[in-house]
Protein backbone atom coordinates (compact mmCIF):
# COMPACT_ATOMS: atom_id res chain seq x y z
CA UNK A 1 0.00 0.00 0.00
CA UNK A 2 0.63 3.46 -0.93
CA UNK A 3 2.83 5.37 1.72
CA UNK A 4 2.17 8.92 1.60
CA UNK A 5 5.50 11.66 2.47
CA UNK A 6 4.24 14.34 4.51
CA UNK A 7 6.13 17.73 5.10
CA UNK A 8 6.31 19.73 8.43
CA UNK A 9 5.99 23.43 8.17
CA UNK A 10 6.31 25.22 11.53
CA UNK A 11 7.65 23.21 14.55
CA UNK A 12 6.29 24.22 17.76
CA UNK A 13 4.23 22.69 20.21
CA UNK A 14 1.78 21.70 17.57
CA UNK A 15 4.09 20.90 14.53
CA UNK A 16 6.38 18.59 17.25
CA UNK A 17 2.80 16.93 17.60
CA UNK A 18 1.98 16.21 13.95
CA UNK A 19 5.19 15.12 13.13
CA UNK A 20 5.61 13.08 16.03
CA UNK A 21 1.97 11.28 14.57
CA UNK A 22 3.05 11.25 11.12
CA UNK A 23 6.41 9.77 12.09
CA UNK A 24 4.63 6.86 14.15
CA UNK A 25 2.07 6.41 11.60
CA UNK A 26 2.70 3.14 9.14
CA UNK A 27 1.24 4.40 6.19
CA UNK A 28 3.44 8.05 5.79
CA UNK A 29 7.06 9.11 6.46
CA UNK A 30 8.10 12.76 7.28
CA UNK A 31 10.30 13.80 4.89
CA UNK A 32 11.18 16.92 5.61
CA UNK A 33 10.71 19.94 8.49
CA UNK A 34 10.68 23.37 7.60
CA UNK A 35 10.78 26.84 10.49
CA UNK A 36 12.34 29.72 10.42
CA UNK A 37 14.11 29.16 13.85
CA UNK A 38 16.82 26.04 13.73
CA UNK A 39 16.67 25.48 17.50
CA UNK A 40 12.90 24.68 16.78
CA UNK A 41 13.97 22.69 13.91
CA UNK A 42 16.95 21.01 15.15
CA UNK A 43 15.13 19.62 18.62
CA UNK A 44 12.67 18.05 16.46
CA UNK A 45 15.09 16.99 13.93
CA UNK A 46 16.99 14.91 16.17
CA UNK A 47 13.85 13.61 18.49
CA UNK A 48 13.17 12.04 15.11
CA UNK A 49 16.06 11.60 13.06
CA UNK A 50 15.14 13.68 10.38
CA UNK A 51 17.96 14.98 8.39
CA UNK A 52 16.00 16.55 5.81
CA UNK A 53 15.72 20.13 7.46
CA UNK A 54 14.94 23.68 6.09
CA UNK A 55 14.12 27.25 6.67
CA UNK A 56 12.51 28.19 3.30
CA UNK A 57 9.03 26.27 2.70
CA UNK A 58 8.85 26.43 -1.14
CA UNK A 59 12.45 24.79 -1.03
CA UNK A 60 11.30 22.03 1.11
CA UNK A 61 8.90 20.85 -1.14
CA UNK A 62 10.69 21.37 -4.26
CA UNK A 63 13.76 18.83 -2.49
CA UNK A 64 11.21 16.28 -1.21
CA UNK A 65 8.19 16.08 -3.27
CA UNK A 66 5.87 15.23 -0.62
CA UNK A 67 2.13 13.95 -0.66
CA UNK A 68 0.95 16.16 1.79
CA UNK A 69 2.10 19.50 3.98
CA UNK A 70 1.05 19.83 7.15
CA UNK A 71 0.40 23.68 8.56
CA UNK A 72 0.98 23.77 12.33
CA UNK A 73 1.99 27.66 12.46
CA UNK A 74 0.37 30.57 14.05
CA UNK A 75 -3.36 31.91 13.26
CA UNK A 76 -2.39 34.93 11.07
CA UNK A 77 -0.09 32.76 8.71
CA UNK A 78 -2.49 30.05 8.23
CA UNK A 79 -4.26 31.23 4.77
CA UNK A 80 -1.50 32.91 3.67
CA UNK A 81 0.78 29.55 3.99
CA UNK A 82 -1.62 27.92 3.02
CA UNK A 83 -2.20 29.90 -0.21
CA UNK A 84 1.97 29.45 -0.69
CA UNK A 85 1.92 25.99 -0.36
CA UNK A 86 -0.88 25.08 -2.49
CA UNK A 87 1.20 27.03 -5.65
CA UNK A 88 2.36 23.93 -5.40
CA UNK A 89 0.13 21.75 -5.80
CA UNK A 90 0.21 19.45 -2.96
CA UNK A 91 -3.05 18.41 -0.31
CA UNK A 92 -2.73 20.30 3.26
CA UNK A 93 -3.66 20.00 6.33
CA UNK A 94 -3.98 23.49 8.26
CA UNK A 95 -4.64 24.06 11.99
CA UNK A 96 -7.52 26.04 13.38
CA UNK A 97 -8.89 28.20 12.54
CA UNK A 98 -8.75 27.72 8.94
CA UNK A 99 -9.00 31.42 8.18
CA UNK A 100 -9.42 34.43 10.10
CA UNK A 101 -12.22 35.80 7.83
CA UNK A 102 -14.26 34.14 4.99
CA UNK A 103 -12.40 36.23 2.14
CA UNK A 104 -9.02 34.64 3.74
CA UNK A 105 -11.29 30.96 3.37
CA UNK A 106 -12.68 31.33 -0.01
CA UNK A 107 -8.89 32.09 -1.16
CA UNK A 108 -7.53 29.13 0.24
CA UNK A 109 -10.52 26.89 -1.39
CA UNK A 110 -10.27 28.39 -4.20
CA UNK A 111 -7.04 27.94 -4.58
CA UNK A 112 -6.91 24.34 -3.62
CA UNK A 113 -9.79 23.59 -6.64
CA UNK A 114 -7.50 25.37 -8.88
CA UNK A 115 -4.79 22.96 -8.12
CA UNK A 116 -7.14 19.78 -7.48
CA UNK A 117 -5.75 18.91 -4.28
CA UNK A 118 -7.08 18.24 -0.96
CA UNK A 119 -7.85 21.10 2.14
CA UNK A 120 -8.35 19.44 5.71
CA UNK A 121 -8.42 21.56 8.95
CA UNK A 122 -6.65 19.97 11.98
CA UNK A 123 -10.01 19.34 13.92
CA UNK A 124 -8.59 16.79 15.65
CA UNK A 125 -11.24 16.75 18.71
CA UNK A 126 -13.73 15.61 16.51
CA UNK A 127 -12.11 12.69 15.33
CA UNK A 128 -10.43 11.67 18.78
CA UNK A 129 -11.58 8.67 20.80
CA UNK A 130 -13.98 9.84 22.63
CA UNK A 131 -15.59 11.68 20.17
CA UNK A 132 -15.51 8.14 17.85
CA UNK A 133 -17.19 6.47 21.20
CA UNK A 134 -19.64 9.13 21.28
CA UNK A 135 -20.16 8.55 17.10
CA UNK A 136 -20.67 4.48 17.84
CA UNK A 137 -23.33 5.21 20.28
CA UNK A 138 -25.66 7.85 18.09
CA UNK A 139 -25.24 5.76 14.92
CA UNK A 140 -26.44 2.74 16.77
CA UNK A 141 -29.46 4.74 17.50
CA UNK A 142 -28.76 4.64 21.34
CA UNK A 143 -30.37 8.39 22.49
CA UNK A 144 -33.40 8.12 20.00
CA UNK A 145 -33.86 11.26 17.18
CA UNK A 146 -31.50 14.23 18.21
CA UNK A 147 -33.45 17.28 19.07
CA UNK A 148 -30.97 19.57 20.60
CA UNK A 149 -27.10 20.06 20.71
CA UNK A 150 -25.40 22.35 23.75
CA UNK A 151 -21.87 23.62 23.34
CA UNK A 152 -19.89 25.58 25.76
CA UNK A 153 -16.52 26.99 26.04
CA UNK A 154 -14.18 26.83 29.03
CA UNK A 155 -14.00 30.35 29.99
CA UNK A 156 -11.99 32.08 27.38
CA UNK A 157 -12.98 36.13 26.65
CA UNK A 158 -16.20 35.11 24.66
CA UNK A 159 -15.25 36.49 21.16
CA UNK A 160 -11.65 34.57 21.31
CA UNK A 161 -13.12 31.65 23.00
CA UNK A 162 -15.12 31.58 19.12
CA UNK A 163 -12.20 31.72 16.92
CA UNK A 164 -10.25 29.40 19.43
CA UNK A 165 -11.73 26.62 21.02
CA UNK A 166 -15.32 27.23 19.71
CA UNK A 167 -13.38 26.37 15.96
CA UNK A 168 -13.36 22.93 17.65
CA UNK A 169 -16.99 23.02 19.14
CA UNK A 170 -18.95 24.19 15.72
CA UNK A 171 -17.14 21.47 13.79
CA UNK A 172 -18.42 18.80 16.48
CA UNK A 173 -21.73 20.42 16.12
CA UNK A 174 -22.31 20.44 12.24
CA UNK A 175 -20.98 16.63 12.52
CA UNK A 176 -23.97 15.74 14.11
CA UNK A 177 -26.81 18.64 13.34
CA UNK A 178 -25.68 18.93 9.59
CA UNK A 179 -24.82 22.23 7.63
CA UNK A 180 -25.85 25.23 9.59
CA UNK A 181 -28.58 27.62 7.87
CA UNK A 182 -29.40 30.26 10.41
CA UNK A 183 -27.91 31.81 13.04
CA UNK A 184 -29.08 34.20 16.17
CA UNK A 185 -26.65 35.55 18.88
CA UNK A 186 -25.90 37.98 21.26
CA UNK A 187 -22.50 39.90 22.75
CA UNK A 188 -21.94 41.14 25.67
CA UNK A 189 -18.86 43.37 27.17
CA UNK A 190 -19.06 44.18 31.08
CA UNK A 191 -22.74 43.32 30.77
CA UNK A 192 -23.68 45.62 28.54
CA UNK A 193 -24.66 44.95 24.76
CA UNK A 194 -20.99 45.69 22.32
CA UNK A 195 -20.68 48.56 20.32
CA UNK A 196 -18.12 49.41 17.39
CA UNK A 197 -15.76 50.43 20.04
CA UNK A 198 -15.73 46.88 21.77
CA UNK A 199 -13.98 45.67 18.46
CA UNK A 200 -10.49 44.13 18.70
CA UNK A 201 -7.74 42.07 17.15
CA UNK A 202 -7.86 38.91 19.01
CA UNK A 203 -4.83 37.18 21.63
CA UNK A 204 -2.73 35.03 19.76
CA UNK A 205 -3.31 36.49 16.72
CA UNK A 206 -6.62 34.68 15.97
CA UNK A 207 -8.26 38.07 14.01
CA UNK A 208 -10.83 40.67 14.93
CA UNK A 209 -13.31 39.97 17.89
CA UNK A 210 -15.67 41.65 19.87
CA UNK A 211 -17.62 40.80 23.36
CA UNK A 212 -16.62 38.59 26.47
CA UNK A 213 -19.66 36.49 26.51
CA UNK A 214 -21.21 35.62 23.00
CA UNK A 215 -24.43 33.26 23.09
CA UNK A 216 -25.86 31.92 19.90
CA UNK A 217 -28.78 29.93 18.82
CA UNK A 218 -28.15 27.53 15.88
CA UNK A 219 -30.62 26.37 13.67
CA UNK A 220 -29.13 23.38 11.60
CA UNK A 221 -30.48 21.48 8.20
CA UNK A 222 -32.66 18.60 9.81
CA UNK A 223 -34.32 20.64 12.28
CA UNK A 224 -32.32 20.36 14.98
CA UNK A 225 -31.47 23.50 17.16
CA UNK A 226 -28.13 24.22 18.75
CA UNK A 227 -27.03 26.40 21.69
CA UNK A 228 -23.14 27.74 21.57
CA UNK A 229 -21.80 30.04 24.27
CA UNK A 230 -18.41 31.29 24.58
CA UNK A 231 -18.59 32.90 28.17
CA UNK A 232 -15.34 34.47 29.95
CA UNK A 233 -15.04 33.25 33.36
CA UNK A 234 -12.57 34.81 36.38
CA UNK A 235 -10.37 31.64 35.75
CA UNK A 236 -10.25 28.57 32.90
CA UNK A 237 -12.92 25.84 34.16
CA UNK A 238 -12.36 22.75 31.85
CA UNK A 239 -15.62 21.21 33.44
CA UNK A 240 -17.29 23.86 31.74
CA UNK A 241 -15.94 22.77 27.88
CA UNK A 242 -18.68 19.80 26.70
CA UNK A 243 -20.77 19.18 24.12
CA UNK A 244 -23.55 17.54 24.23
CA UNK A 245 -26.46 15.95 21.87
CA UNK A 246 -29.98 15.60 23.59
CA UNK A 247 -32.55 12.72 21.65
CA UNK A 248 -36.04 11.71 22.41
CA UNK A 249 -34.63 8.96 24.14
CA UNK A 250 -31.35 9.70 25.78
CA UNK A 251 -28.16 11.81 25.94
CA UNK A 252 -24.83 11.97 25.10
CA UNK A 253 -21.99 13.97 26.37
CA UNK A 254 -18.55 15.06 25.17
CA UNK A 255 -15.46 15.92 27.05
CA UNK A 256 -11.60 16.47 26.51
CA UNK A 257 -11.09 13.47 29.20
CA UNK A 258 -14.23 11.70 28.64
CA UNK A 259 -17.71 10.82 27.13
CA UNK A 260 -20.65 10.01 28.99
CA UNK A 261 -24.49 7.98 27.85
CA UNK A 262 -27.81 8.67 29.79
CA UNK A 263 -30.27 6.59 28.61
CA UNK A 264 -33.11 9.03 30.09
CA UNK A 265 -33.37 12.50 27.81
CA UNK A 266 -34.67 14.35 31.13
CA UNK A 267 -31.89 14.15 34.03
CA UNK A 268 -33.14 15.16 37.18
CA UNK A 269 -30.69 16.14 40.38
CA UNK A 270 -31.73 12.60 41.45
CA UNK A 271 -30.62 10.25 39.13
CA UNK A 272 -27.36 12.10 37.80
CA UNK A 273 -25.63 8.79 38.72
CA UNK A 274 -27.13 7.02 35.76
CA UNK A 275 -24.56 8.52 33.31
CA UNK A 276 -22.60 5.39 32.01
CA UNK A 277 -19.14 6.06 30.86
CA UNK A 278 -18.16 4.93 27.21
CA UNK A 279 -15.10 3.47 26.74
CA UNK A 280 -12.29 5.16 24.16
CA UNK A 281 -12.31 4.16 20.60
CA UNK A 282 -8.66 3.96 18.86
CA UNK A 283 -6.67 3.00 15.66
CA UNK A 284 -5.75 -0.54 15.02
CA UNK A 285 -2.27 0.56 14.70
CA UNK A 286 -1.93 3.40 17.68
CA UNK A 287 -0.48 1.16 20.19
CA UNK A 288 2.28 -0.06 17.68
CA UNK A 289 2.54 3.38 16.61
CA UNK A 290 3.06 4.27 20.62
CA UNK A 291 5.96 1.58 21.04
CA UNK A 292 7.88 2.82 18.06
CA UNK A 293 8.06 6.21 18.97
CA UNK A 294 11.96 6.95 20.35
CA UNK A 295 12.88 8.19 23.79
CA UNK A 296 9.35 7.04 25.01
CA UNK A 297 8.23 9.97 23.28
CA UNK A 298 3.87 10.20 23.45
CA UNK A 299 1.51 10.70 21.03
CA UNK A 300 -1.95 12.65 20.65
CA UNK A 301 -4.62 10.21 19.88
CA UNK A 302 -6.72 12.81 18.20
CA UNK A 303 -4.08 13.73 16.14
CA UNK A 304 -3.63 10.11 15.61
CA UNK A 305 -6.89 9.43 13.67
CA UNK A 306 -6.50 13.01 12.31
CA UNK A 307 -3.66 11.10 10.45
CA UNK A 308 -5.83 7.64 9.79
CA UNK A 309 -7.95 9.68 8.81
CA UNK A 310 -6.29 12.15 5.63
CA UNK A 311 -4.54 8.51 4.65
CA UNK A 312 -7.93 6.77 4.36
CA UNK A 313 -9.45 9.63 2.60
CA UNK A 314 -6.27 9.75 0.00
CA UNK A 315 -6.95 5.89 -0.69
CA UNK A 316 -10.14 6.29 -1.37
CA UNK A 317 -10.05 9.21 -3.38
CA UNK A 318 -12.57 11.48 -1.00
CA UNK A 319 -13.00 14.53 1.14
CA UNK A 320 -11.02 14.30 5.13
CA UNK A 321 -13.76 13.47 7.37
CA UNK A 322 -12.38 17.67 8.43
CA UNK A 323 -12.44 18.86 4.90
CA UNK A 324 -12.02 22.69 4.06
CA UNK A 325 -15.41 22.94 3.03
CA UNK A 326 -16.50 22.12 6.75
CA UNK A 327 -13.36 24.26 7.78
CA UNK A 328 -14.96 26.92 5.71
CA UNK A 329 -18.50 26.45 6.99
CA UNK A 330 -17.21 26.86 10.82
CA UNK A 331 -16.13 30.03 9.99
CA UNK A 332 -19.07 31.12 8.47
CA UNK A 333 -21.13 30.25 11.77
CA UNK A 334 -18.44 32.15 13.36
CA UNK A 335 -18.91 35.09 11.17
CA UNK A 336 -22.41 34.87 11.42
CA UNK A 337 -22.59 35.02 14.78
CA UNK A 338 -20.16 38.03 15.28
CA UNK A 339 -22.30 39.76 12.42
CA UNK A 340 -26.02 39.00 14.06
CA UNK A 341 -24.85 40.42 17.65
CA UNK A 342 -23.33 43.15 16.06
CA UNK A 343 -26.45 44.29 14.23
CA UNK A 344 -29.08 42.18 16.10
CA UNK A 345 -30.68 40.55 13.21
CA UNK A 346 -31.21 36.56 12.21
CA UNK A 347 -28.14 35.80 9.60
CA UNK A 348 -28.38 33.03 6.97
CA UNK A 349 -25.70 31.29 5.85
CA UNK A 350 -23.90 31.15 3.77
CA UNK A 351 -23.42 35.26 3.50
CA UNK A 352 -23.37 36.67 0.82
CA UNK A 353 -20.94 39.73 1.95
CA UNK A 354 -17.57 38.05 3.11
CA UNK A 355 -16.22 40.78 4.59
CA UNK A 356 -15.35 40.37 8.28
CA UNK A 357 -18.72 41.80 9.85
CA UNK A 358 -17.10 43.60 13.05
CA UNK A 359 -14.64 45.71 10.33
CA UNK A 360 -17.61 46.01 8.15
CA UNK A 361 -19.76 47.26 11.54
CA UNK A 362 -17.04 49.70 12.63
CA UNK A 363 -16.31 51.51 9.31
CA UNK A 364 -19.99 52.45 8.91
CA UNK A 365 -19.88 53.94 12.41
CA UNK A 366 -17.57 56.10 10.90
CA UNK A 367 -14.30 54.15 12.87
CA UNK A 368 -10.94 52.61 11.39
CA UNK A 369 -9.68 49.07 11.61
CA UNK A 370 -8.90 48.78 15.48
CA UNK A 371 -5.22 49.60 16.69
CA UNK A 372 -2.94 46.59 17.29
CA UNK A 373 -2.97 44.54 20.80
CA UNK A 374 -0.49 42.10 22.91
CA UNK A 375 -0.21 38.89 21.60
CA UNK A 376 -0.19 36.61 25.10
CA UNK A 377 -3.59 36.05 26.91
CA UNK A 378 -2.22 38.04 30.17
CA UNK A 379 -1.22 41.05 28.40
CA UNK A 380 -4.25 41.20 26.03
CA UNK A 381 -6.59 40.88 28.87
CA UNK A 382 -4.59 43.63 31.12
CA UNK A 383 -4.75 45.75 27.54
CA UNK A 384 -8.56 45.28 27.30
CA UNK A 385 -9.21 46.14 30.96
CA UNK A 386 -7.28 49.54 30.82
CA UNK A 387 -9.98 50.23 28.12
CA UNK A 388 -12.85 49.47 29.90
CA UNK A 389 -11.90 51.90 33.02
CA UNK A 390 -10.81 54.32 30.99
Amino acid sequence: MKQYRVAILGCRSRGTSAARVYYAHPRTQVVGLCDLLEDRLNTLGDELNIDARFTDLDEMIRQTQPDLVAIPVAPALHAPLALRVLEHGVNIEIEKPMGLDLEETDAVMNKAADKGVQVAVHHQWRLSAWNQAINHAYQAGQIGELRYIYASGKGYYGGFGLMEIGTHLLTHVIKFGGDCRSVTAYATTRGRPITPQDVLPAPRGNGIIAGDRVSASLQFDNGVTGTLLQHQFDKINLDAHVVELCGTEGRLMWHPRGAWYLANPHVLPANRDEWQALEPIYPDSFEQALEQMPHGGGLNEGDYWFAEEYVSALDEGREHECSGAAGRHVIEIIMGIFESAAYGTQVDLPQANRVHPLLRWRTENGLTPPEPMPMPDDEWLAEENRRLVS
